[in-house]
């Protein structure tokens, strides 16, 4: 009774929230302040005439501030590159970018912000609507833990097909008035811009929340018990957020991917070197007030890398800090011990911290489920890392 009770509440809730969202977007189609505004804040961008099929990072060649470095094509093999590779190294000097919306009092200002425990910074492109919205319903709502305050924001770029610029622009805009939770710059969100993206969030969190205690760092798409989370944290030695904290699922003795057709191919014209330093995978990472300004202040002088994670641990290994493994992050899963039994079971992931990957469902029913006192788990709480 009470699992058919869930798997319609389950129904409820995402029928709902498409329903709410389709609502929205219909009542607001005609309404074009939200466009104006964001033309308002970033006059020159020409997103409409943007060729998508090869870059992935915003077309540059209209702004003063960053025009294409053409000498990279003098480097051997630059002609046979993939094209986003080939646009990579033309503009991996871009590190500023107009920022369309903004939450800048998502930490009550900057002198207020020590009062955040922890700030959950969630990297989400503009169309994944469903997985924000059930992240504010359940991990990641704005809530006071006891005494830990908990704060959310999204970060997001532009869509890479024109079609979708102004719709995707228009929507995170009405999450932004109706959440206070977005921030979007005026980049292209793709995979290689992910590094973009930590660093404009690096940049942001400096100006405008210098004084949050602890960072999660995270995708859209994994589950974090924050309860957990914030026990842990709590944990810590005395005045924790004043010293190195970076941990996650850490990657070791591993190099670029030479491989043309993966998703990590890192050819040799963008690094020679054939490793990397240890870093954590990015899908979760728990960091502390001061290795953000660390990570921060080392970016500077860094050029960006076009693997996020990989380029964070060589800001931890520019500033002298190591990242360090946290058995409650699974950023490739869980494994049960038996085909026989079921992974999904919350027995598994009461006493973790962030798991890699969720649907949106899964996580209302594993949020929910985790908060069950009726679900005895007994033995069953064995925690076995995945492959």
């Amino acid at each position: 009774m009470r699992r058919a009770f869930l798997k319609a509440e389950i129904f409820v809730l995402l029928a709902v929230g498409i329903l709410s969202l389709l609502f929205i977007l219909r009542e607001n189609e005609n309404d074009q302040l939200v466009l104006e505004e964001i033309e308002e804040r970033s006059p020159n961008r020409l997103a409409d005439t943007i060729d998508t099929t090869e870059s992935p990072i915003l077309k540059l060649e209209w702004n003063s501030r960053c025009k294409p470095n053409d000498s990279v094509e003098s480097i051997s093999g630059f002609s046979v590159l993939p094209p986003h590779i080939k646009d990579f190294l033309k503009y991996r000097h871009c590190r500023s970018f107009p920022l369309i919306i903004d939450s800048p009092n998502k930490c009550d200002g900057p002198s207020a912000s020590k009062g955040v425990f922890l700030l959950l910074a969630i990297k989400s492109s503009p169309g994944n609507y469903e997985r924000r919205a059930v992240i504010r319903q359940t991990w990641g709502a704005e809530e006071t833990y006891g005494t830990a305050k908990v704060r959310t924001i999204f970060i997001s770029g532009i869509p890479k097909a024109d079609k979708e610029v102004k719709r995707m622009s228009k929507l995170l805009k009405i999450e932004s008035q109706k959440f206070g939770d977005i921030l979007q710059w005026d980049f292209q969100d793709t995979f290689f811009n992910l590094t973009l993206k930590q660093l404009l969030f690096h940049q942001w969190l400096d100006n405008n929340c210098p004084g949050a205690n602890f960072i999660f760092n995270g995708d859209d798409d994994v589950f974090v018990n924050t309860f957990n989370v914030i026990t842990y944290l709590q944990g810590l030695r005395e005045n924790g957020a004043d010293k190195h904290l970076y941990v996650g699922q850490l990657i070791a003795n591993v190099g670029p991917v030479r491989e043309s057709q993966s998703k990590y191919y890192v050819p040799v014209q963008v690094t020679t070197s054939n490793s990397y330093p240890k870093y954590c995978g990015g899908g979760g990472i728990l960091m502390s007030r001061f290795t953000c300004l660390s990570i921060s202040n080392q970016s500077k002088s860094i050029q960006l890398f076009p693997i996020d994670d990989v380029y964070l641990g060589m800001c931890l290994e520019k500033a002298g800090l190591v990242p360090a493994s946290h058995m409650g992050m699974r950023t490739v899963g869980v494994k049960v011990p038996s085909a026989t039994l079921d992974s999904f079971d919350p027995c598994y992931y009461r006493e973790l911290l962030m798991v890699h990957r969720f649907v949106p469902y899964e996580m209302i029913v594993m949020w929910n489920a985790i908060q069950d006192p009726k679900v005895d788990c007994g033995q069953r709480h064995t925690i076995y890392i995945g492959v």
